[in-house]
């Protein structure tokens, strides 16, 4: 299989299986957990394809433009760190999913969890292959946005609600200032390619925006990877299902920040403030991690802690600007996946067969459960730097470079060596209470369920897992040796220096330390055996330093003292005073931006005004002057003048030859008006003041908005004046007049520029339209207006009366032929006066007639419309097609042209780009009939609401028209 093909099927498997298991039937756990392994196991298979080009020191890369120009292509790289982080996470994935089949209860969600896993793992795999920065950033984003929706998966528990809105906090809060770096790195080099990234270090570091860059990366990697301050998310995530534990904090989202540093290790790194931020932040979170995880009377709490303190084991390696700290620093990330994976599912095993992971009820376990005692015996003492273990040669690294830290300023040279050998025996001691106050002494007598052995084939993972801690840890250069050799001289290249993974070194310092944690751990955990016994809840020394209360502080104040305040001093409950500020606002900015350059008119002569424009104008400004009045009396007489003023707007267009724009003013002007009829029924009756030193208030607020009104538009006049007495630039109006037939396959220019030209400003504006569409659902579908505002009696709602029965069965008859017209208009787009939107709102006033002759009783027993499918539809069909120009090796969205020979019906011409103005249509007509249903269904007495699906959840049905 080519390269290129095994790239994008290594980041696109996880991505079709989540849709795929989405789409499952519920609650069916053995089809569910086959899907979900095979496709992890199809990426890890994607992976052991390209190592043997990774082993030569090749680059495999799959580059598909998507906006060159503005340096954004959808780059897959993989060299020798990207295959190793890939292995992991796809092969812990594919353990991870094989443990969740048992250890998930039939009761969940099943699909929606694994949807979410292969989700997440698809988004680890875009961030692992990245070869671009800003790509990078956007799958960094979506590994937080589903780790959220892992964490929070048993949305019924407070505490994971709790977890996931703070892991979303802290890691999105990092990805915004990851993001910001990254702009400036790109800025730096001059290209957001992660290879010419990598190839210019000098610059980099020599550049005055190196240090905010740096800061700003650091930031997103620290936040990511739980280093202190930020480490309180982490064990806060422990309400998540131990599945998503045990692959979270081995080999996926903490490890997000450690690659990145790895990464980004070659152009960063050798600067004093690398090592003091990195080094400082890695230290502290070494010590206190460690410290806290000995005190956890949670199995899970106390793996947690340990993972922040081997995390901050690795980032002060990174720190130390060393080759073989580097070296170190991978080894010891390959190492901890394994043994910490194993760890979560043993205490998940512990929790599914005895009903609770309280350290304090536990004991005796291994007599009840004697092979996990023994599995997870083994992993914990990898974890404690035990000799013959994974972890013992990674640990000795680590002792070997704190002793020889040459990069190390002089006054840290003795405190690493103590650091590190500190942080070793806390290690040990924490290894012991997990393994001791779980597996051994008397048995326990009030557990919620009788322990025995979970089923063989979910102790399977933790058996591989084991397994390779140990075959690691006898024969290191046999088995690890060759991956990690890859990956280090994928990051150091020429810098790469001699190590060795030989388990014996002789009799040295680094082995004397090793032996000294293993007894002050041991000795430590006698002495505070009773303290722990007690079951006192906190952390002796610093109970008052609880980051999470004052992150809670800080969010109390930031989203409720500070909001507040804002919300008293600029917020407004009422509409007017929101649309005054947002023009008084609009106003002062265009005011400022022309003030350094003043407002000077071009020397372009206007051609004289024709009588008959002059008029249409003239009977247009009537209609917004007599609307803005008569909005004070009588609103619908307002609406009314409203539609005249657009409609004076639309002849305009007519009139200056722009046919598309004058159809879609109309239909615009149709729709909106039918929908601010039934709006209308909503607002509150106008209060009229007898009393005049009352009424006067009122007079005097229409007069600042008059005020306010006249200098907007005559600002907005005169910025438009200035601009259509400017000369237009050059050849602009004729290169799209000459590129339309000829690269966008179509003879009607507006559409071409539409869907082709500006396909990304069109594929933005739909998304936001649906966006909007789905605001003013949820807005509405709670609210009910004031009986007093209700027209008709529910009886009569929706009834033909004698006065509407010879109209109403029009309208009805004019179904079919104005849906005949939208296909008409949607099909002749390309070439003729049409498109996708005006046939959208074409299909729309199809819909709005039927709810005007037959009301939303009628419409509920005869059409059965679904605008969230539609939406949906639509918006996947536009994005589809601009991805299948990317797939084609071209850039986003681009047209692909040709005719189509039918014979003797001659030559049909055919564009791609039909198929994108078919997504606009199908989201334009469901927007409009959702935003419909919203205000018809709600103008009723006493509705039954209309709702969309809500996930897992068996009452509510589909949002259709027909809902009633």
């Amino acid at each position: 299989m080519p390269d290129a093909l095994s790239l994008s099927a290594a980041i696109g498997f996880p991505y079709l299986g989540a849709l795929i298991v989405a789409l499952l039937p519920r609650n069916r756990r053995n089809l569910e957990s086959w899907l979900a392994g095979g496709v992890a196991l199809l990426s890890l298979i994607m992976v052991w394809l390209l190592w043997p080009s990774v082993s030569q020191g090749e680059v495999p890369r799959l580059e598909l433009p998507w906006a060159p120009e503005l340096g954004l292509t959808f780059v897959l790289r993989m060299d020798g760190l990207a295959s190793v982080f890939a292995a992991m996470v796809t092969g812990i994935g594919f353990l991870v999913v094989l443990y969740a089949r048992y250890y998930m209860s039939p009761d969940d969600p099943i699909p929606r969890f694994f949807s979410f896993l292969l989700f997440f793992m698809g988004s680890m795999m875009g961030l692992v292959l990245s070869g671009n920065l800003i790509q990078l950033v956007f799958f960094w984003e979506l590994t937080s946005l589903f780790s959220f929706l892992l964490i929070g998966y048993w949305q019924h528990s407070a505490a994971a609600r709790d977890g996931a809105r703070i892991a979303l906090t802290v890691t999105a809060g990092g990805g915004l200032a990851l993001f910001a770096g990254m702009l400036l790195l790109g800025h730096i080099v001059g290209s957001y390619d992660l290879d010419r990234v990598l190839a210019a270090g000098d610059v980099i570091r020599d550049h005055p925006l190196y240090l905010p860059a740096l800061v700003l990366v650091l930031l997103g990697a620290l936040t990511k990877s739980a280093q202190f301050p930020f480490h309180f998310w982490l064990p806060q995530a422990m309400a998540a299902p131990t599945p998503v534990s045990a692959y979270l904090h081995s080999a996926t989202l903490v490890k997000a920040g450690i690659f990145l540093l790895a990464r980004l290790w070659p152009v960063m790194a050798g600067t004093d403030a690398w090592f003091w931020i990195l080094g400082t932040c890695g230290m502290v979170t070494l010590l206190l991690g460690a410290y806290v995880a000995i005190f956890q009377h949670d199995l899970k709490g106390l793996l947690a802690y340990s993972t922040i303190s081997h995390l901050g084991l690795i980032t002060l390696l990174l720190s130390l600007n060393s080759p073989l700290a580097m070296v170190a620093a991978i080894f010891h990330t390959m190492n901890h996946a394994t043994f910490k994976a194993s760890l979560f599912m043993a205490a998940g095993i512990i929790d599914h067969e005895t009903g609770t992971r309280d350290i304090r009820r536990l004991s005796g376990l291994n007599r009840s459960m004697p092979f996990t005692a023994r599995l997870a015996l083994v992993a914990a003492a990898s974890m404690a730097g035990v000799p013959l273990l994974n972890g013992f040669i990674s640990k000795e690294m680590f002792f070997t470079e704190a002793l020889t830290a040459t990069s190390a300023p002089t006054a840290l040279h003795a405190v690493l060596p103590i650091a590190a050998l500190v942080a070793s025996a806390l290690a040990v001691a924490y290894s012991l209470r997990f393994i001791h106050g779980a597996f051994f002494g008397p048995d326990a007598s009030d557990l919620p369920r009788t322990p025995h052995e979970p089923p063989q084939w979910m102790r399977v993972p933790v058996e591989v897992l084991v397994f390779l801690c140990m075959v690691v840890g006898i024969l290191p250069a046999a088995t690890i040796g060759p991956y990690l050799d890859v990956a280090v001289r994928s990051v150091l290249r020429g810098d790469t220096p001699e190590y060795s993974l030989a388990v014996w070194h002789g009799f040295n310092l680094p082995l004397v330390m090793s032996l000294c944690a293993l007894a002050i751990g041991v000795l430590l955990y006698r002495l505070l055996q009773r303290h722990l016994s007690a079951g006192v809840e906190g952390t002796p020394l610093i109970r008052g330093l609880d980051a999470r209360r004052i992150f809670d502080r800080t969010m109390v104040f930031l989203s409720w003292r500070f909001a507040r305040t804002l919300e008293r001093l600029l917020g407004t409950s009422r509409l007017q005073m929101q649309l005054r500020l947002m023009v008084c606002g609009t106003f002062l900015a265009a005011a400022m931006a022309l003030l350094p350059y003043g407002l000077r008119l071009g020397g372009v002569t206007l051609t004289r005004a024709d009588p008959v424009v002059a008029l249409i104008w003239l009977v247009g400004a009537g209609c917004a002057v007599a609307a803005a009045y008569q909005a004070k009396y009588h609103r619908l007489a307002a609406l009314v003048l409203l539609g005249g003023a657009g409609l004076a707007t639309c002849l305009t267009f007519v009139w200056f030859s722009a046919p598309d724009l004058a159809m879609t003013q109309l239909l615009v002007e149709v729709v909106t008006t039918v929908l601010l009829l039934l709006g209308l029924r909503w607002l509150p009756k106008r209060v009229e003041f007898s009393d005049t030193s009352r009424a006067l208030l009122p007079r005097l607020r229409r007069a600042r908005d008059l005020v306010i009104a006249v200098a907007a538009g005559a600002g907005l006049t005169a910025v438009s004046y200035a601009t259509m007495t400017r000369p237009s630039p050059d050849g602009l109006s004729r290169d799209f007049l000459e590129r339309a037939y000829t690269e966008g396959g179509g003879t009607n220019v507006v559409n071409v520029i539409l869907v082709d030209f500006r396909g990304f400003d069109t594929l933005g504006e739909i998304t936001v339209l649906g966006i909007v569409a789905l605001t003013v659902f949820a807005l509405l579908r709670r609210f009910r207006p004031a009986p007093e505002s209700i027209g008709m009696p529910d009886q009569q709602q929706g009834r033909e009366g004698d006065w509407l029965l010879v109209p109403g069965v029009i309208m009805k008859l004019m179904f079919p032929v104005i849906g005949a017209v939208a296909i008409f208009l949607l099909l002749r787009g390309h070439d003729l006066p049409g498109g996708g939107f005006a046939a959208g709102l074409m299909m729309s006033v199809a819909i709005l007639l039927q709810y005007m002759a037959g009301g939303t009783r009628w419409v509920d027993d005869h059409l059965r419309v679904h605008p969230l499918r539609w939406m949906g539809a639509g918006l996947l069909l536009a994005a589809g097609t601009g991805a299948a120009a990317t797939v084609a090796g071209r850039p986003f969205l681009t047209s692909y042209f040709a005719y189509a020979d039918l014979g003797w019906l001659g030559k049909l011409p055919m564009a791609s780009a039909v198929l994108f103005d078919l997504g606009v249509f199908a989201l334009v007509f469901g927007a409009t009939v959702l935003m419909l249903i919203a205000i018809a269904h709600q103008s009723v007495r006493n509705p039954k609401p209309a709702r969309p699906v809500l996930p897992e959840r068996a009452a509510p049905s589909p949002v259709t028209a027909g809902d009633d």
